[in-house]
């Protein structure tokens, strides 16, 4: 018995100490993995972005083609989506400069259920992007931002010249544009 103390003894201090190494070991293949698992997200991340850059680069091409010359009644009755793919309404309106003859605003309708109580909306042309592929119009913002947008009921339109300026400049500030 005496002589079975002592191996006893050393087998549980050898399994103490390996125990304890295995331990270390597996939470440093532990903190390994959740530095990995970080790199992998960021990298999804990273090629999100470019993957969105990359398609708006796209829809800002095919846009330039498509603004070159087209007929208004192609356009007006055209949906406009956001960059997710979730509709924002449709054109109902072209709005012209009397000035240059370009156009300044796309009136989108918005909101409201069946066509009641919608929200008419005047879009920058510029904020606007032909999407040739799924035939659309793309406007860079979700449907919250949309509804928060300085926008006027069919029946209250900007009916002047002041009225117009007015709206341009708080439609700039609004879509970060410069006029």
């Amino acid at each position: 018995m005496k002589k079975l103390i002592p191996i006893v003894s050393v087998t549980l201090l050898s399994a103490a100490f390996v125990g304890g190494a295995c331990a270390a070991d597996v939470q440093g293949k532990q903190k390994e993995l959740q530095e990995k698992q970080q790199e992998v997200a960021e990298k999804q991340t990273e090629l999100k972005q470019e993957r969105k850059a990359e398609v708006v680069e796209h829809i800002q091409a095919v846009n330039q083609s498509m603004q070159q010359v087209s007929r208004a009644s192609k356009i007006i009755g055209t949906n406009v989506k956001n960059a997710t793919g979730e509709n924002l309404g449709g054109i109902k309106e072209l709005v012209l400069d009397p000035k240059s003859g370009q156009v300044v605003y796309a009136v989108v309708s918005f909101g409201g259920v069946l066509g009641v109580g919608n929200k008419l909306f005047a879009i920058p042309w510029k904020a606007l992007t032909w999407n040739r592929d799924k035939e659309n119009y793309v406007l860079d913002l979700d449907k919250a931002t949309l509804k928060n947008a300085p926008g006027f009921d069919k029946k209250h339109w900007p009916d002047s010249s002041d009225k117009w300026d007015l709206l341009s400049n708080e439609l700039n500030q609004f879509y970060h544009l410069n006029p």
